[in-house]
């Protein structure tokens, strides 16, 4: 018998994240799912004129090169990180490369913003957890701009990619729905609200939803006529699309640069506690509400490797694994965190700031920081329980952080939950999946998904080590 997907379709799924990007080869059909990664290729910011931007012609660049390694596929779907932009002018030509949003061009800008748009008014309209970098921050700074002005139409990242590949102008919902321009309930651009700051509304292109058509690749291109299909650009969700749950009782943690922690849901929370929560309801495939907070993850650590010369990471894991835990934690959420630069030194002053010893080694700073992540999440998945009164029992630890042993074992301790950990890579499958579903015209729902991952991909198992008491201890140190 036939299940839901039907004969394997092959595709390509374009995944950007912020230090790297990658061409993956998908196949997908009943019973079969299966990755393989074409290319790879650096993501590497540049300071220009006292501003950070992104590279996005070498962006752009590695992705056709990825494309023709991929060879022949049926659909092509990108995804990228949230909140960045281009702007293009009247002719339809980029204005500038685009801003990233560790750039300080945001700095005081929420206080501004918060002057003139009330906080509760903000997050009853867009129900999205503040942070300086969002859409309207940045926007909101470039606001007396001749770039602005001159602007036709804004595009995000991976809409901006796919109008280069199609020449097709529009915005997928997910990834608009981290702008803080998105009306939460209507799942349309809040004109009003962009209208109050003294946004131009007129920047705002129209809205595609993950699996319908973003175009077909221009012939000049030279890589076949092949479809361009919208999926979860937001490469969150496409990770929460490939979490291998089964049920609903479950959290996710979409762990890599950024730890995304939440739950999945049917309509967005909007509560006062949600919002002094700081949880952000951000569009999910299939109509679903990704209700999470935004952690600062393995940047921490990744900052930190670089400021100490990158040495061997597995031989750091495993002599933190020997420190003692809980010994000196940080608040991962703290702005300070943020900017590049020296992590080590931010941490130990955190340290000091909460009378705790600080590190003394790169051992014990790694050790402060997994234990201080672990925390992070511990927080979020309590928090997320509480506010939207949906039960977790397991806790999917999905990306990079699923291959991190130490930081899976503790999650579970602090989160007094099983842990299971993988797919690394399910960002690029839940991609390929939303692409196959919609070129093979398969009536597949998420669960129909989730199953197809379970039944094709190993998880790892971490169960916690009942010292709860400890955890809780910890968190009430900060």
């Amino acid at each position: 018998m036939s299940g839901p997907f039907g004969s394997p379709v092959t595709v390509a799924a374009v995944d950007l994240g912020a230090a790297s990007g990658r061409v993956m080869t998908g196949v997908a059909g009943d019973g079969v799912l299966r990755l393989s990664e074409a290319a790879r290729f650096a993501n590497v910011p540049v300071r220009a004129g006292g501003t950070l931007h992104w590279d996005i012609l070498r962006l752009y660049r590695g992705v056709l090169d990825g494309l023709r390694a991929a060879g022949p596929v049926e659909s092509i779907g990108v995804d990228s990180w949230a909140v960045d932009y281009g702007l293009l002018d009247a002719d339809g030509r980029l204005l500038g490369n685009p801003v990233h949003y560790r750039d300080s061009r945001t700095d005081g800008v929420p206080d501004q913003v918060l002057g003139q748009v009330p906080a509760e008014r903000l997050y009853a309209t867009t129900g999205l957890q503040l942070q300086p970098f969002n859409t309207i921050f940045q926007l909101a700074a470039a606001r007396d701009s001749a770039q602005l002005a001159a602007a036709k139409t804004l595009l995000l990242i991976p809409d901006l990619l796919g109008y280069w590949l199609t020449g097709q102008i529009g915005a997928e919902r997910t990834n608009a729905s981290t702008t803080q321009l998105l009306d939460v309930q209507s799942g349309q651009w809040s004109a009003e609200l962009a209208a109050s700051l003294g946004l131009p509304v007129r920047i705002l292109p129209p809205l595609r939803d993950p699996g319908t058509p973003v175009g077909v690749l221009d012939p000049q291109l030279g890589l076949g006529p092949v479809p361009v299909t919208a999926v979860g650009s937001h490469d969150t969700a496409s990770a929460v699309v490939g979490v291998p749950a089964e049920g609903e009782n479950f959290a996710y943690i979409s762990c890599g640069t950024w730890s995304l922690v939440g739950v999945e849901l049917t309509a967005p929370v909007l509560t006062a506690d949600s919002r002094r929560a700081n949880f952000t309801n951000e569009a999910g495939v299939d109509g679903t509400v990704r209700y999470l907070r935004n952690v600062m993850g393995l940047w921490l650590l990744q900052e930190s490797l670089l400021a100490w010369g990158d040495p061997d990471l597995g031989d750091l894991l495993r002599q933190a694994a020997g420190v003692p835990g809980l010994r000196a934690v940080v608040d991962a959420g703290d702005a300070v965190f943020l900017p590049p630069g020296d992590m080590p030194s931010r941490i130990a002053e955190q340290c000091v700031r909460l009378g705790q010893r600080p590190p003394a080694s790169p051992a014990e700073t790694v050790r402060c920081i997994l234990d201080s992540l672990a925390l992070a999440h511990r927080a979020a998945v309590l928090d997320a329980q509480r506010l939207s009164g949906r039960a977790v029992d397991v806790v999917h630890v999905v990306g990079g952080g699923a291959r991190n042993e130490l930081l899976c074992q503790l999650t579970a301790d602090a989160c007094d939950l099983p842990v299971l950990a993988g797919p690394v890579e399910a960002t690029a499958l839940g991609n390929v999946l939303v692409q196959a579903r919609a070129v093979g015209g398969s009536s597949a729902g998420l669960a129909d998904l989730r199953q197809l991952i379970r039944a094709t991909h190993t998880v790892r198992r971490y169960e916690p080590r009942g010292d709860a008491d400890r955890w809780r201890a910890a968190a009430g140190r900060l």
